[in-house]
């Protein structure tokens, strides 16, 4: 088994995952979902360090897992912001959704692997590519043809932090009509972006 996860880790350091088991079962359900694959290099910058701040502020300084985060989780009893991109990564692109302890100890083997294997940078591509931002909805391309009418590359600095600050809960939010809570925590995404890219823990995959 492990020899089996090595290897698909492996694949998809160079190989686009085409699909995801959730997206299938999206596919089936709705009949259809919005997706489509953009380099890195396709995106505009500020939305890779949006969501870095949004979801993982210390993502270049881990080797996948945040223990600082998980000790502050713990200690206010709560997993909420203890789960790293990269974990993130593995659930979306080799897992299903759940919080049952087997998919949890998969996930636990295969986080070091994607760290090993891949770069902080493909890390980051994988996840904007394969992240859930609306119904139906999956990666930065069309994402923001969705709420915005533009290209990934064309983001403004507000609307990639508004599409951050959407996540994790993207059916429950909007990225083109805000509540005051998601307009608060994309201004605080906004700053974070900011912070991370003048303090160097966006140096990993910024070229």
């Amino acid at each position: 088994m492990f020899l089996v996860m090595a290897a698909l880790v492996g694949l998809y350091a160079a190989v686009n995952p085409p699909t995801t088991i959730y997206m299938l079962q999206e596919s089936r359900r709705l009949g259809g979902i919005e997706h489509q694959w953009v380099s890195l290099e396709q995106v505009a910058p500020v939305m890779a360090r949006a969501v870095v701040a949004a979801e993982d502020a210390n993502f270049c300084n881990h080797w996948g897992f945040d223990v600082v985060a998980i000790r502050t989780a713990i200690e206010e009893g709560s997993g909420r912001g203890a789960s790293t991109i990269s974990q993130q990564v593995v659930k979306n692109v080799y897992l299903w959704h759940g919080r049952n302890w087997s998919r949890k100890a998969l996930e636990a083997v295969m986080t070091p692997l994607i760290e090993a294997v891949w770069s902080k940078r493909r890390i980051i591509e994988v996840y904007l590519n394969m992240a859930e931002f609306d119904e139906g909805v999956f990666g930065v391309d069309a994402a923001a043809r969705h709420y915005f009418g533009v290209g990934p590359d064309a983001l403004s600095g507000v609307q990639a932090a508004r599409l951050a600050a959407i996540l994790p809960l993207p059916k429950e939010r909007s990225a083109s009509n805000p509540s005051d809570s998601v307009r608060r925590r994309a201004a605080a995404v906004l700053d974070g972006a900011a912070t991370i890219d003048a303090d160097g823990r966006a140096t990993c995959f910024q070229s």
